[in-house]
Order: structure tokens, then sequence, then C-alpha cells
């Protein structure tokens, strides 16, 4: 039996401190040097907006400078291969994760695995989407919509953009057992002007797509996505209480590191972005560019990811979809 070595036990749990220590030290000095945050979106889009208001308070709080880098484009394969190409705890991307949970069953060969190459760090909103109708017609509830689809097959058209979007629209579609044509944009901005002339009959887009038309009364939010009704848009049912489960969806956004980060500075920054969230002004102007607040850490964000996960699953699987 081997003796025990006391000199070798008061070493090693002298070592263990330092180590502890070491990690307090390194989590508490981060950020050593400017911060940059990679968008897979052009400015003036709701994340950029929520990126910017984020940064400038995180950039105080940090005692460094904190640098929005728009990559638009690729459907957010561009900016993921700037982030991951960077490989830097100090390079961070913030995005809409649609997208990206549902790139394996579009994309052959993905260069990325979103869950194992990308570290949560915090949460920061949800995207509220919306079902909007025009006005040229009579269509006033998801319930219209789908009645006026089974006695007109092929009849009705929609705009949708690609992505998640696209996805949970043709769940619905499968799943009714509708025929809706959908009209293909470039940017689904585009199509705004045609659903409030009544060329689109409907769009499933985020609500900030919509807003200003919905505001002016030139077209009609008939359900948001969202599991619960937004403050900020309290007469507007959801999508399950019309009747329409399978229109639900809470898009999310949030911020993420590389795989390598560790823990204790994950944590750091997810408290981070949380404490600075608590200003009602960052809150307001959220709310106003069509994401409804739900600040959270890494363990937060990581579960939120993972319930998009299963529900892009689910719906692919309804469509006959396999990862490719």
């Amino acid at each position: 039996m081997r003796k025990f070595n006391r000199r070798a036990a008061i070493a090693m749990t002298g070592g263990a401190l330092l180590t502890g220590a070491g990690a307090r030290a390194q989590t508490a000095a981060w950020p050593t040097r400017p911060v940059r945050w990679i968008i897979p979106f052009g400015p003036g889009s709701g994340v950029d907006v929520g990126a910017r208001l984020l940064t400038d308070r995180l950039a105080e709080k940090w005692g460094q400078p904190v640098v929005v880098d728009n990559r638009p484009g690729g459907d957010g394969i561009i900016a993921m291969t700037a982030f991951l190409n960077a490989n830097d705890d100090h390079v961070l991307l913030y995005c809409g994760t649609g997208s990206y949970t549902v790139h394996p069953y579009q994309i052959e060969k993905l260069p990325y695995d979103f869950q194992r190459d990308l570290a949560p760090l915090a949460r920061v909103a949800n995207t509220i989407m919306a079902v909007t109708a025009t006005t040229k017609t009579n269509i006033g509830s998801l319930k219209d919509v789908i009645a006026l689809a089974r006695a007109q097959p092929g009849k009705l058209n929609a705009a949708v953009p690609q992505g998640i979007s696209e996805l949970v629209f043709d769940g619905f579609v499968k799943a009714e057992g509708l025929d809706i044509q959908k009209v293909p944009y470039k940017d689904v901005v585009q199509a705004v002007p045609d659903l409030v002339e009544g060329r689109i009959n409907i769009m499933y887009t985020s609500y900030a797509v919509v807003r200003p038309v919905a505001t002016a009364g030139t077209a009609k939010v008939l359900a948001v996505g969202a599991q619960a009704r937004v403050d900020t848009l309290p007469n507007i049912p959801t999508a399950r209480e019309s009747g329409v489960p399978s229109f639900e969806l809470d898009g999310l956004s949030g911020l993420f590191g590389p795989s390598k980060m560790s823990m204790d500075v994950r944590k750091k920054i997810g408290a981070d972005v949380v404490a600075v969230m608590a200003d009602k002004i960052i809150l307001e102007r959220l709310a106003l560019s069509g994401q409804a607040p739900a600040p959270g850490g890494p363990e937060a964000l990581e579960e939120s990811v993972r319930r998009q996960v299963d529900q892009v699953a689910s719906i692919a699987k309804l469509l006959g979809m396999t990862k490719k």
C-alpha cells in the first residue's frame, strides 16, 4: 500500500488553490482588449439595434471598446464563418438562432455544428413573429386563412423569409392540409408594399417588418407566434389562442462565444448582459424593434436553443425532412 505523503498532499492542495485563484483572476480580467460582436444582419435590423444598445452599455461596464461587425448574407453562413475563423474569446457572435437550427436540414456538408462549436453566453430576447394579412380581403383571423385556403386551394399566397420562418410556415400548411402558394422575395421587406396593395394575401415574418403598416392600419396582424401574449401588443392573440398552434414560434436571439471559452468567463458575460438589460431604456427600445426582452445567462440560452432544436426536428419530421 502506498504511504500517505503529507508534503505532496499539501503541495497539491496549494496548487489547486492557486489554480482556482488564477481562474478567478482570469475571469475578473476579461476582457483584456477590445471585444467584437459579429452579427449576421445589416445595420438597422432588429438584431443590429439590440446589439448596439447592449454594446454601448457593456463597453462602459467592461472598460473596453465593444465593436459591432455586421456580416450579412449567406443566410448567416458568412457571419458564422468569420466567427469560427477568428477563434478568439474576444470575438463573439450575436444572432438570431433560427437559421442555424434549420441549416442541418437544408445544407449539405455544413461547415459547423451549432451546438458543438458555440458556447452559449447570454439570452437576450425573443423576436416577435407575426402572421399579417392584407386589408384588401376579409381575412380577420387565422381561422379565416384556413377556411379560405380550403375553399379555394392554391388561390391564397404568402410571403415568408427563408430559414426557420419558412419551416414553421410549411409545417402549418402541412398540418392543416392546405395549398397556399409561397411568393419568393430576395428580401421579405420588399413584400410589404405588395401586402398593402393586396397582391400578397398574408405574410409570416418578424413583427418589426410589418409594424409600420400594422400601426397605420394598412395591414392587419392576425396573431403572434409567441407562447404568451406580448406585453406591447396586448390585443393581438397568440397563434395557439387562435386555435393554430402550428404557427407558434418564439424567435430567439442570443450571444455566443467560442467553444473553448471557460464557464467562469461565460457566466461573467451572461451576468453582465443581464445586468445592463435591467435598464428600462434598453427594454423599451428592444420592444420598439419588435423584440420581447428575455434576459438570461448561459444556461437559459442553452435551454432555449435546445427547445428550438427540438421544435425544428419535430416540424422536419412532419415534412419528411432529414438532416443532410
